[in-house]
């Protein structure tokens, strides 16, 4: 991925505001709906022939929701129709170590509060909301190079065609291309934790662990290691997830998986004197599988998400572990601030600035995201020491949730509505500066 540029010379008047979104994850097709419901004109390109979404279950918490009413009531409409009832209204966290399954602390999580669901189905759901017919989802398209002339933004691809947009957003992972071409030094790194995922039939699962712990939400703390369990698919299905330690270096770095076996977990697992039910976890999953190494960006964080007329957003702005349900409501609410954004763009388009005006509202979206999003990459963090007693307050009850709980409050309880009303100000008042 090439540089930003400066403007080389003379250049065509930019055609009419155009905003590309270069990778179709949650985040970005979140982003073009949002541009949707606002009547933005926008293309999102695909390098893969279609939507596609890794992983097995995924959760969304209380902001995420409310940042996907506001980008379109439809939008939320569609989690909720693949949303799994929740069993309890509450995170639970077990000693999953020690003997007993001893419940160590409770976090409500509200009415209804952080449902999941299998993320193919939410992805499914959203997708069908952009119609290929209609032009804006191009799939296929990998992009190479993204040019700032100054008055527009030039993309090649890698079947040699380029296009030009007004603004450039990329969400194109935690791999971000496009971020390696803005800020070289912020590669995501590996944090020394590796994970294996799997969907169980929930009559399975009921019958090796119990209904009562397959039909809700638990995450089973211990030494070097952590299990969350919870229904998905309608209650058919138990959604696994193992987190295990490690002080191997990841094999292959530019790779998010490498081939895995149970045996990894239960070696671990055998070394709790009483982890029967992890065990029994453990056995519920196949003899082999992938291992995904979770990467973030806390080791080289970029430092800021805008450059020119090009920003980042989602894990290719601020890449996190999955430890505490955050990855995805925040590239959903990087989607609504930069939603509300680019409509007043496109408003303002011909009489307030044109380009001067889209790198004054890309620095409001960073202004307004930097610190929330990089707090929650260094509390995920943290999380996962509490969570396999590498901080000593991980395995004490009451220590554990004085310590915990205002990590998960920080992303649920953030003003979303707020965060969009500081940015269009932020926005207005470079206009009157200029």
């Amino acid at each position: 991925m090439g540089d930003i540029s400066p403007p080389s010379g003379p250049s065509p008047a930019p055609p009419p505001f155009h905003v590309a979104i270069i990778g179709g994850g949650i985040t970005g097709i979140n982003l073009a709906l949002g541009l949707r419901a606002r009547a933005v004109p926008f293309t999102l390109y695909e390098r893969a022939p279609g939507f596609r979404e890794i992983g097995a279950g995924i959760g969304f918490s209380p902001n995420a929701e409310v940042a996907m009413n506001l980008l379109s009531p439809e939008i939320l409409s569609a989690f909720k129709r693949v949303a799994n009832p929740n069993g309890e209204d509450w995170f639970q966290f077990a000693d999953g170590y020690s003997g007993g399954d001893e419940l160590m602390y409770k976090l409500y999580v509200g009415e209804d509060g952080f449902q999941g669901c299998r993320r193919s189905d939410i992805l499914e759901e959203w997708a069908r909301q952009l119609p290929e017919e209609e032009g804006v989802v191009k799939f296929g398209r990998e992009v190479v190079s993204v040019v700032d002339t100054g008055e527009g933004v030039e993309l090649g691809f890698k079947d040699g065609g380029k296009e030009r947009a007004s603004v450039v957003v990329a969400c194109d992972g935690i791999r971000s291309r496009v971020r390696a071409g803005l800020f070289p030094g912020s590669p995501a790194a590996f944090t020394g934790k590796e994970c294996f995922r799997a969907l169980v039939p929930m009559e399975k699962a009921a019958e090796a662990i119990g209904e009562k712990k397959a039909g809700t939400r638990w995450m089973y703390l211990g030494r070097d290691g952590h299990v969350i369990t919870y229904p998905v698919g309608g209650n058919t299905l138990l959604n696994v997830l193992v987190v295990l330690s490690t002080s191997d270096p990841w094999p292959d770095e530019t790779k998010h998986t490498t081939s895995g076996a149970r045996s990894e977990i239960d070696n671990t697992f055998k070394a709790w004197p009483g982890g029967e039910t992890v065990r029994a976890i453990a056995g519920l999953m196949p003899e082999t599988m992938d291992k995904w190494g979770i990467f973030d960006m806390k080791q080289f964080p970029a430092p800021q998400y805008n450059k020119g007329a090009v920003c980042l957003a989602g894990d290719a702005a601020h890449a996190t572990g999955p430890h505490l349900g955050a990855g995805g409501g925040l590239g959903i609410e990087d989607a609504l601030v930069l939603a509300e954004l680019m409509e007043e763009l496109h408003k303002g388009w011909a009489t307030d600035g044109g380009q001067a005006m889209v790198e004054r509202a890309l620095q409001a979206y960073n202004d307004v995201r930097y610190h929330r999003t990089q707090r929650v990459v260094a509390d995920t963090r943290h999380a996962c020491l509490l969570f396999h007693w590498q901080d000593e307050k991980g395995e004490k009850g009451e220590q554990f949730g004085e310590a915990i709980t205002p990590m998960f409050h920080h992303v649920w309880e953030g003003d979303v509505p707020g965060m969009v009303g500081d940015a269009s100000a932020r926005l207005r008042k470079g206009e009157k500066e200029d």
